[in-house]
């Protein structure tokens, strides 16, 4: 129930099971060939260009790059990238044209959970969840049957999926009729066909519908967009990165062979030795990979080989590629985006650090979550070097497939009850595998926290609806793995101590 609220009636989801798009960095496209794009089955060359994203972060200058004086031009790397940005960019229109009804929706759910006097979640429970009923092993099977082919692994393997996805597909289904009716319930009205970008600041004021006599505007949209106009930039910028490296790399290789006088192959030959892979090797691989191995050694032995030696190839040929960028004077022009300043609440949460404090960092963390026990330390160090100028906030976001997760979260709130929420959440974070109810209770008798009280609002859910804001909250801001970590307001991806010593650096010169 955790992630669906956010996207609760948006009616239809585009859905390919099994199938991962996925692109592949390599060394160099002189001894590569061309560079694996993200696809789209379907996709018309027709429309791919016919509508503008809004979503660039930066207008791409002529130069993206110079190596010892050559040029690494927009168009070397948009000639090699054009199909798969489209297809991201594709994405951000058709977002847009789903956001209107998902905003509608949702201000329709907040209208009925307020006038029930219970959470939205508690609505969606009682109106979807509890009505789906469950799909049955036998339904499962054949749906799997009449798939197997986009499937792609046996029924074993892919029932837990397959299950899913029919639950999935039955609350939408639900959760559509629900949304109908309480459309036809509350006065909405919707005043466009298409929902378009905002051509200048004026336009956001632009009304696109009307629910219950409060309009949503061109402006509300693009700020629900923000998270994943975001993210969409940085995929983009991965891609164009990836592929300016490989040009940077190119030029460096053809560049020193011209200066030894042979062939780039030559140069290759002469320069990059990889190690060759032996049986013991293979075999280790094997041992290490045997769920994800169709066969046993003695059938998959020659193939496993092969692929390890592919990865020395690379390895020999960054290393050497390294070398020549060691020595070699390079200019890049193309900046990676910059996270916009997403409103994030820090209302009734657990923080540490100066409440009036010029920075804010608002941390949504999961308790069996590995990176976030990683990141905590990061975090503290930060808030005591910095004294009253950082404030440290906690968020909840307890991931799906941590089933522990959730119920640490409550007890965090319950600690936080008695005054003791970080000294809490570092014993949570030192036991990550040992979450259970009753182990959630023996570490608050560890603390000396009145246990009866304690007790009683972990059994009653006391602080489930407090846990599901947060959840709510982290879906709109795009949130989907944690740590997620902002500064006043801007997502951080590198979560490293440096890094975010940099950010807080940047954030305070603004605030001065």
């Amino acid at each position: 129930m955790n992630r669906l609220i956010h996207a609760l009636f948006v009616s239809m989801f585009a859905f390919t099971f099994s199938i991962q798009a996925q692109t592949t960095t390599v060394t160099s496209k002189t001894t590569t060939g061309e560079v694996a794009g993200i696809t789209a089955q379907g996709a018309s060359q027709a429309n791919k260009d016919v509508e503008d994203c809004a979503c660039e972060s930066q207008v791409l200058p002529e130069a993206l790059a110079i190596v010892n004086g050559i040029r690494v031009t927009r168009q070397d790397v948009e000639r090699a990238t054009k199909e798969s940005l489209s297809q991201l960019q594709r994405q951000i229109i058709e977002a847009r044209r789903r956001e209107l009804d998902l905003e509608i929706n949702s201000r329709l759910l907040a209208i009925e959970a307020k006038r029930r006097g219970i959470s939205t979640g508690k609505l969606v429970e009682q109106e979807i969840i509890a009505k789906v009923k469950e799909p049955t092993e036998a339904e499962a099977q054949s749906f799997y049957d009449q798939n197997k082919a986009r499937i792609q692994a046996d029924y074993s393997n892919a029932r837990e999926d397959v299950l899913r996805y029919l639950r999935d597909q039955r609350q939408r289904e639900e959760a559509r009729r629900f949304a109908e009716g309480l459309r036809a319930a509350i006065e909405t009205k919707v005043q466009v066909r298409e929902v378009t970008p905002p051509r200048d600041e004026a336009e956001r004021a632009r009304v696109f519908a009307i629910v219950n006599g409060e309009p949503i505007t061109s402006g509300d949209i693009e700020e629900s967009l923000k998270p994943i106009v975001f993210e969409v930039q940085e995929r983009v910028y991965k891609l164009r990165k990836d592929e300016l490296d490989l040009s940077i790399n190119d030029t460096l290789l053809v560049q020193e062979a011209q200066k030894r006088k042979i062939t780039t192959n030559a140069l290759l030959d002469a320069e990059v030795k990889p190690k060759a892979i032996t049986e013991e090797e293979a075999r280790t691989f094997f041992e290490q990979n045997k769920d994800r191995v169709s066969g046993d050694f003695a059938q998959t032995k020659d193939s496993i080989i092969r692929y390890l030696q592919q990865i020395e190839v690379r390895s020999a040929e960054r290393a050497f590629v390294e070398k020549l960028r060691a020595t070699a004077t390079i200019q890049i022009f193309l900046t990676a985006p910059e996270s916009p300043v997403f409103s994030v609440s820090t209302v009734d949460q657990p923080s540490k650090g100066n409440a009036q404090a010029p920075v804010t960092i608002v941390e949504f963390t999961d308790y069996q979550c590995p990176g976030c026990a990683a990141a905590q330390p990061t975090l503290d160090r930060l808030v005591r070097e910095y004294g009253d100028r950082v404030r440290l906030v906690a968020r909840d976001f307890p991931l799906s497939q941590h089933p522990e997760a959730l119920k640490a979260a409550e007890a965090a709130e319950a600690a936080r009850e008695q005054g003791k929420y970080w000294e809490y959440v570092e014993i949570l974070m030192r036991n990550q595998s040992s979450l259970s109810v009753t182990k959630l209770k023996e570490y608050a008798s560890q603390l000396a926290l009145d246990r009866g009280r304690f007790d009683q609002a972990l059994e009653s859910g006391k602080f489930a609806d407090a846990v599901q804001r947060d959840i709510e909250a982290g879906i709109k801001l795009g949130i989907d793995s944690t740590p997620a970590v902002f500064i006043n307001g801007r997502r951080i991806s590198d979560k490293s101590y440096d890094a975010l010593k940099t950010n807080i650096e940047t954030a305070l010169k603004l605030r001065r």
